[in-house]
Order: structure tokens, then C-alpha cells, then sequence
């Protein structure tokens, strides 16, 4: 059972209440939305105070396995060599939504069609 810590900060008391971190992703584009949504809701919740670059790299430390692998490891190599740079963690997740998430956008766009026909 999930419990919430009580804690003092600046003099009033808050209640710290556990969050759900991301499922792991694979770049499977059905779950794109959802890995987004997880990741934006944990950083505000977990991750507001820390850098641009740190919220980045935790986003990327859940993204694993086949196509996002070699995704991740061009980006990670973009981002160090400064081909590539962020302004917020917010445009680095449009990017991801950009890039795992366009072919199944058209297809579900196809599907929506069909219905209504």
C-alpha cells in the first residue's frame, strides 16, 4: 500500500505522495502518448527544480530496446556534440512524440476515415 510521507518545508506542512515513474519505452508508437504523459506529470511532480539537461537524460534513461536504442543513441550523441539542444524538457518530448509517433498518427487518422464512411 502506497503511503504519503508528511514533511515540513518552508514552515508549512505538505504531504509528499509517491509517484509512478514511467513504464520503460520501447518506441513502440501506440504507447508514445502515454510514455509522454508519465514523463511530463513525474518531472513537474519529482523533477521541476532540476536542469533542462538532467530532466532530459532521466527521460532518456527510460527509453530501451530496439529502434528507440539507436534513436537514443544519436540523440545522446547530438546532445554532446551540441548538433542539438533543448530550450525545455517540453520541446524535447515533442520531439519524441514527432518521432515515434507519425506512422501510427496516419494510420489512426485511415482508421478514423473508414469508420465514418
Amino acid at each position: 500500500m502506497k503511503e504519503a510521507a508528511e514533511r515540513r518545508v518552508g514552515g508549512n506542512t505538505s504531504v509528499a505522495t509517491e509517484m509512478a515513474k514511467p513504464q520503460t519505452f520501447d518506441g513502440t508508437p501506440s504507447k508514445v502518448s502515454g510514455f509522454v504523459a508519465a514523463c511530463k506529470l513525474y518531472i513537474r511532480m519529482r523533477l521541476r527544480e532540476s536542469s533542462v539537461e538532467e530532466q532530459i537524460q532521466w527521460v532518456l534513461s527510460y527509453i530501451q530496446g530496439e529502434l528507440a536504442d539507436i534513436w537514443k543513441k544519436n540523440i545522446i550523441e547530438e546532445l554532446e556534440t551540441g548538433e542539438i539542444e533543448f530550450e525545455s524538457v517540453g520541446e524535447f518530448l515533442v520531439e519524441i512524440r514527432k518521432e515515434f509517433e507519425g506512422e501510427d498518427k496516419e494510420s489512426a487518422k485511415v482508421a478514423e476515415l473508414k469508420k465514418i464512411e
